[in-house]
């Protein structure tokens, strides 16, 4: 089922519908400032891994949680580096996504995470009105596995069908393209792990270049 949800004065019914969606644990698709995502409630194991089969994706790639706020960070993430959080205030709401460690103590199961989480809070009204209802959303691009990354509701009903209870049509994602990862669970610094919506230049501005890692010094780590 698509919904309109492209004029915040008319998109009530639409969030509602994906609100419940969530809530049975069920899998909705909504549109962000990136790419089209496919997700489910963080907390509800059975939606996650709905999620996970719907893109045809197996628990080795967990997907990343879309949070409302940058506030909640700290309930779902500890020992956050200073630097990530230079990113987070610098970057978010938007196309960057920051791998931290995992509160131990909550009751998730996003897959082989390792006890890591990728956090990331969307720049996009439709996006951030759900989420601030719902609350945290395991939230990964809305297409099969291998295939290109949705940039239209339309886009994601074809490749992932019935999977998906609820459709938000957003029309064309803005960007076009996906968020930029940066991996801050290593002690020694960041690092890139996904080039996308934030240029490595923006993050050096932001941090400076010796908080980023480069690919010989993360491996040898």
């Amino acid at each position: 089922m698509i919904l309109p949800c492209s004029d915040p004065n008319a998109w009530g019914p639409s969030i509602d519908a994906a609100v419940h969606a969530v809530e049975r644990g069920d899998v909705v698709v909504l549109p962000t400032d990136t790419v089209y995502g496919v997700g489910a409630d963080a907390f509800q194991p059975e939606a996650v891994a709905a999620v996970l089969a719907a893109k045809g994706r197996g628990r080795q790639m967990p997907p990343p949680v879309l949070i409302p706020d940058a506030r909640t960070v700290d309930g779902l993430a500890f020992d956050v580096p200073e630097s990530a959080r230079a990113l987070m205030e610098a970057c978010w709401p938007g196309a960057l996504t920051v791998i931290v460690m995992a509160q131990p103590s909550l009751a998730w199961d996003l897959g082989d995470t390792h006890g890591t989480v990728a956090l990331r809070m969307p720049d996009h009204p439709a996006a951030l009105a759900l989420l601030r209802r719902t609350g945290p959303l395991a939230v990964t691009s809305a297409n099969r596995t291998g295939a290109p990354a949705a940039t239209t509701a339309q886009d994601a009903e074809e490749q992932l069908g019935e999977s998906v209870a609820v459709y938000l049509d957003g029309g064309d994602s803005p960007l076009g393209e996906a968020s930029t990862i940066v991996d801050a669970t290593n002690p020694a610094g960041l690092r890139i792990v996904r080039a996308g919506g934030v240029s490595e230049e923006r993050i050096v501005e932001i941090v400076g270049e010796d908080a980023l890692l480069g690919a010989q010094e993360a491996d040898s780590e």
